[in-house]
């Protein structure tokens, strides 16, 4: 087993690591809508869903890994009613590789954000 840390995501906010590596297999901590500094990106759920595609990107090439490898995603989000826009940026970084996926509302997110994803990757 192997932690994954970079400083080009944000620092775990708890007792846990950014990612850890199973064999060939990478599982994210959730990722939320932090600069790499720690400040949480405020304004609508589509500039912070493309904020925690920037984390998980960096997560995954730390771990050897690229949105290209994702397996499974899931997203969580603070209202369904943001659904089609959360969509509409995930389009955006999975176009012609589509990955298993669920999507679920929760009540609430650390640091109130709007959306969180997590994600199962291949790496070498």
């Amino acid at each position: 087993m192997k932690v994954v840390q970079t400083n080009q995501a944000p620092a775990a906010i708890g007792p846990y690591s950014q990612g850890i590596i199973v064999n060939n297999l990478f599982f994210s901590s959730g990722q939320i809508p932090l600069t790499p500094e720690g400040t949480m990106v405020t304004g609508d759920v589509k500039e912070q869903a493309r904020q925690v595609f920037r984390n998980l990107q960096a997560v995954l090439k730390e771990a050897g890994g690229s949105l290209e490898t994702v397996v499974k995603a899931t997203v969580f989000i603070k209202n369904m009613d943001d659904f089609a826009s959360v969509n509409e940026v995930y389009g955006e970084y999975f176009s012609a590789h589509k990955p298993a996926r669920s999507c679920v509302e929760v009540a609430r997110l650390p640091k109130d954000a709007l959306v969180e994803i997590e994600v199962v990757a291949l790496v070498k």
